[in-house]
């Protein structure tokens, strides 16, 4: 099991640490309810370096990357990201990702930790164009300080402006006194902040600068139990639950990032879909009654018949009720539609929502 430049520091912080991808990550520290209202009101720290980095580079690079993703990266200028993803020859999707442009001919893809040698394998495999790799992976570390106080308590960090980084932009410059620094605006917690990209060896200084800095504000180190309520609460997909190499684009949601202006992986079949329709479609639902949905239950109709399955589900801290996402016949996928989901012996009504469910 492989460890983050920081695994000691959790250790000494009292995390609870679990594997995950292959990682021995912190899940939480004080508790999943008071991570996750640390940072929706203030701010909370991710260790998140488990993640997988790519650099593509050279004259090829975005011939590569618009092959082998759904979204249009030719839009992208430097120092914007996107998120996209990249679907397989079968109408499911590899991974999904962020793509950084960095500079002319210069990308940077930042993909899931579960996923690095897969992705990387696959890229390579579409790689007919003689673009460079780079697998930075093992290189970076990757910091999430996220919350509604992350400007003001990180601003004395940096000679940038962090309140002019829009949403999918960043910078590269100087933070917590390292040069050369990815600054970005990418968050998954639907509570804004940045996300600190800095070189293995420059990691503990960042982070005993991160929370000297935000001393003030309320900052606490977070889990990744708390990422994932912060996560749904917005409604984002994880790779693994809500999409994964069964499910397309189109089912789960992410039309807005499947581009056909351009040719990529099994575009002609996606597009057929979303021309011709699908015949699910992943949903969020809140419960009507008490309970806690969980990735696995079955969602039921009216007569007890199983028509989908939970992707993703837990009690929402911010709400204060069950919430979940799960596929469903397109028939049930309207708003307001009534599906149950079973929890044990007991079949729950819920009823199906617009997301987020969280609203700042």
């Amino acid at each position: 099991m492989k460890n983050t430049a920081l695994t000691e520091t959790h250790i000494a912080l009292g995390a609870k640490m679990v594997p995950f991808a292959g990682y021995n990550m912190p899940v939480q520290y004080e508790g999943v309810n008071i991570e996750h209202e640390t940072v929706r009101n203030a701010v909370g720290v991710f260790d998140v370096s488990h993640m997988g980095e790519f650099l593509i580079e050279g004259e090829h690079a975005l011939a590569l990357i618009q092959k082998v993703s759904t979204n249009d990266a030719s839009k992208l200028t430097i120092g914007k990201a996107q998120y996209s993803c990249m679907p397989n020859d079968n109408g499911g999707i590899v991974d999904d990702l962020i793509i950084y442009k960095i500079k002319d001919e210069q990308y940077l893809l930042v993909v899931n930790a579960s996923n690095i040698e897969k992705d990387w394998n696959w890229i390579q495999s579409k790689n007919d164009v003689g673009a460079e790799m780079r697998n930075l992976s093992d290189e970076y570390s990757l910091l999430a300080i996220q919350g509604p106080k992350a400007i003001e308590a990180m601003q004395s960090l940096t000679s940038h402006d962090l309140s002019a980084i829009k949403f999918y932009a960043f910078e590269i410059g100087n933070f917590a006194g390292i040069e050369n620094v990815i600054i970005s605006a990418t968050g998954y917690t639907g509570s804004g902040g940045f996300e600190i990209y800095v070189k293995n060896d420059d990691a503990q200084q960042v982070w005993d600068k991160v929370f000297e800095a935000g001393a003030d504000f309320g900052i606490k180190p977070i889990g990744l139990a708390a990422r994932d309520t912060l996560r749904l609460e917005m409604g984002y997909c994880l790779y693994g639950n809500d999409i994964d190499d069964t499910t397309s684009p189109i089912e789960a949601g992410l039309g807005w990032i499947t581009k056909f202006t351009k040719d990529f992986t099994n575009s002609e079949a996606l597009k057929a879909q979303k021309e011709n329709g699908v015949t699910r479609k992943l949903v969020a639902f809140e419960l009507d009654e008490r309970g806690i949905p969980r990735q696995g239950y079955d969602i039921v109709d009216a007569g007890g018949n199983k028509i989908g399955n939970v992707t993703s589900g837990t009690m929402s801290p911010t709400l204060g009720k069950g919430i979940g996402l799960g596929y469903v016949p397109t028939e049930l996928s309207a708003l307001d539609s009534k599906i149950h989901i079973q929890i044990r012996k007991n079949a729950i009504p819920a009823t199906v929502v617009k997301l987020p469910f969280y609203k700042a």
